[in-house]
Order: structure tokens, then C-alpha cells, then sequence
């Protein structure tokens, strides 16, 4: 018998000090790397967006990879990327990140809410969206650390 399973995160990571940092020119470019990068580190990447501040994705792992050190791997990627293919040094991501569990029927919706990232944020900030987040997954946390 073989191993199945629907391991599928909503993640959400941003910018050091949430600065607008991600110029509109090449955030296309970087979400495309950050797919790549899921893929290359064996995950299922299903959806990247974002906006200056920040990025989301839905990406399905494997029950064999650790959360965690995927993240760093990722982000570490995408700091490199951006170092040196847009020439931004001083580049970083903030620490830490937020991941979700999507379910199969949610899937859709998650992937849809991904590709409306500029939309979304004219009228709402990340933080805004970032706590709506954390207070419906139920997760406890400080608001002096969301900053």
C-alpha cells in the first residue's frame, strides 16, 4: 500500500519592516522564480500573487517535507534571486511567515484569492489581512509582533 495524501498551505510572508520593496516591474518575475523554487525543492506550487510588501502561495508538499525548513529554503531562494538578478542587496524577507491548511474544496477559492492581491489590498492593509488570517485559523498571537 502506498502513502496518499492532500497536504495543501496557504502561505503568507512579507517584506523586511513590510516595506514596499517588490517594484511592480519584476514581482511577476520573482513570483514566477518562487513557483520554480516550490518545484524545485519537490513541492506542488498552485498559486503565487502578492504586492509590494508581500507574498502569498498555495503549495502542496509532500508528507516527507518539514514546513519549516521549506520556508527557509524558499525564502532564502527568493532573497538571492532578488540580490542578484534585479541588483537589490539590501534585500529581505521579514522573519517568520504564516501557513494555513487549504482544504481539496478550498483550493479554488484559496488560488483565486492569490491572483487578486493588487485588487485586494487598494482597500485593505496586510496587517488588516494578516490578523483576519490568524483570528479565523484560531491562532493565538501578540499584536507587538505583527510589526
Amino acid at each position: 500500500m502506498s502513502t496518499f495524501l492532500s497536504l495543501h498551505y496557504h502561505v503568507v510572508f512579507s517584506t523586511k519592516r513590510r516595506e514596499p520593496t517588490i517594484d511592480a516591474s519584476w514581482r511577476s518575475r520573482l513570483h514566477e522564480y518562487l513557483g520554480g523554487i516550490v518545484a524545485g525543492l519537490g513541492g506542488n506550487p498552485q498559486g503565487v500573487g502578492g504586492t509590494a510588501d508581500h507574498v502569498h502561495m498555495l503549495i502542496g508538499l509532500k508528507a516527507t517535507h518539514c514546513l519549516s525548513d521549506f520556508m527557509r529554503e524558499l525564502k532564502k531562494a527568493g532573497s538571492n534571486w532578488v540580490h542578484d538578478e534585479i541588483g537589490k542587496p539590501g534585500f529581505s524577507w521579514q522573519e517568520g511567515y504564516g501557513a494555513f491548511t487549504v482544504s481539496p474544496t478550498a483550493r479554488e477559492e484559496v488560488r483565486k484569492y492569490i491572483s487578486r492581491q493588487e485588487e485586494h489590498h487598494r482597500t485593505r492593509s496586510f496587517r488588516e489581512e494578516f490578523v483576519d488570517f490568524l483570528e479565523k485559523a484560531g491562532i493565538d498571537f501578540e499584536p507587538k509582533y505583527l510589526d
